[in-house]
């Protein structure tokens, strides 16, 4: 028969190892992170950087009546290093365009500025605030660009009248890390694909016709980014337009809005 102090110091050693091993392992699992590479990898912002693209850019002209492409060659420069409106760090970037030839020389066609934080990059153009990365960078991560817009962001240049309703609730999220992709017959690995809106109501999104023209209304709103590791973007779409139909004062309906293909040429 065991000596009921001999019962209780084995007792206490039970006790003791059971909750040394919760500690260990509970201690294990509260400090195990996921490890994400930084957003600076997939969107550099160094003083000097360039990308040159294919920008193919879709507009309704003759009052909304015919569809456009209008087709370029866009180059993006890191021109320098600048403070935003909240006094953060940021970086203006120069945009210039050109024919598609490479003919005619750059023409100076905007600037946007891009604000690096520990957990967002951020793009301000034309006072439209969009973070387009976020941290961790892990597939199925999911934000909000447009928390900081307006729901009539886009007014008044194109004065929707739905296809804006809940932007500030889109979504975008990490569909695809280190994945693959070509881009003119260039291969690029480390590739980041987020994934926006995808929404369609009587309409073919990627020909910008409406299926049936006699609704009182139609609309698109697509939007797709790729990021390659140590480049930046390299593709990019974003489809956002809408169709009013056939009125008194407008008998063939019009459309409003705009589509945008970047598809990258080079980079430093």
């Amino acid at each position: 028969m065991l000596n009921p102090l001999t019962m209780r110091s084995k007792q206490l050693k039970l006790i003791t190892l059971v909750l040394a091993c919760i500690v260990f392992f509970g201690c294990g699992r509260e400090t195990e992170e996921f490890t994400s590479a930084p957003l600076s990898d997939y969107l550099p912002v160094q003083v000097g950087k360039y990308i040159t693209y294919r920008l193919d850019s879709t507009v309704f002209t003759s009052f909304g009546a015919v569809t456009t492409v209008r087709s370029f060659q866009e180059k993006h420069i890191v021109d320098a290093k600048i403070t935003d409106a909240l006094g953060r760090d940021s970086y203006r970037v120069l945009r210039f365009l050109r024919d598609t030839s490479a003919t005619l020389p750059w023409a100076p066609a905007g600037t946007y500025a891009i604000t690096p934080t520990d957990k967002t990059i951020e793009l301000i153009e034309n006072n439209l605030r969009v973070v387009k990365l976020v941290m961790p960078i892990k597939q199925d991560v999911t934000w909000k660009p447009n928390r900081y817009l307006m729901e009539d962001a886009y007014d008044p240049l194109y004065s929707f009248s739905v296809v804006d309703v809940g932007i500030t609730n889109w979504d975008y999220t990490y569909s695809a890390v280190d994945g693959q992709m070509t881009v003119k017959g260039k291969n690029y690995d480390d590739v980041l694909t987020v994934d926006g809106i995808d929404e369609t109501l009587f309409a073919n999104r990627d020909s910008f016709t409406v299926t049936n023209p006699s609704q009182p209304v139609a609309y698109a709103s697509y939007g797709q980014d790729h990021y390659a590791k140590g480049i930046g973007l390299i593709s990019q779409q974003f489809i956002f337009w809408e169709y009013q139909g056939p009125s008194s004062t407008n008998p063939d309906g019009t459309k409003k809005g705009f589509g945008i293909r970047r598809s990258i040429i080079d980079h430093n």
